[in-house]
């Protein structure tokens, strides 16, 4: 019985090891809208540094674009494009 408790604590623990692993940083481009003076571009990455998981955003207001950095695990593009998009500044991923 205990080989078995054994097994079963060395597979949980695989599976939760992989599921770590499978956790990835990922980048997206985003086209920004509204962004008409200096001060949108802060705007724009504090609220994408805001979101829960999202770590990193340089922002373009020449390009209308931020280049977001953020953990799959704990944010998504959903979440990133709403949090500008409540700020003022509506976002769509660039193609």
């Amino acid at each position: 019985m205990s080989k078995l408790v054994a097994i079963a604590a060395a597979i949980a623990a695989s599976l939760v090891a992989s599921s770590t692993a499978l956790a990835a940083e990922r980048t997206i481009v985003l086209a920004v809208k509204n962004m008409y003076c200096a001060d949108c571009p802060f705007i724009v990455r504090k609220s994408h540094e805001a979101v829960p998981g999202g770590s990193k955003a340089v922002v373009s207001y020449k390009d209308k674009t931020a280049v977001v950095t953020y953990d799959d695990t704990s944010a998504d593009v959903a979440a990133l494009t709403r949090a500008t998009t409540e700020a003022g500044y509506p976002s769509t991923p660039k193609s």
